[in-house]
């Protein structure tokens, strides 16, 4: 299941809603029972206390970031 973001234009209310991938396309309803268009999310990243972004994560070397696996990399 994924959560996709809807925006009703009669309410101009955004609603969030858990449906499985298959019916992403599908059409949905507001809670107030109008058509509701399905929009493109926003996603943001921020750094906590301590922590890294992912791209200042730092890199081991081989394919699985330090040598953990057989490749001798």
């Amino acid at each position: 299941m994924a959560i996709y973001e809807y925006y009703c234009p009669t309410c101009r209310a955004k609603f969030e809603q858990r449906r499985p991938m298959s019916e992403a396309a599908v059409a949905t309803k507001c809670a107030s029972g109008h058509r509701a268009e399905r929009t493109v999310s926003a996603f943001a990243m921020s750094r906590t206390a301590g922590g890294l972004m992912l791209d200042e994560a730092p890199s081991g070397g081989g394919c699985c970031g330090g040598g953990g696996c057989a490749c001798a990399n």
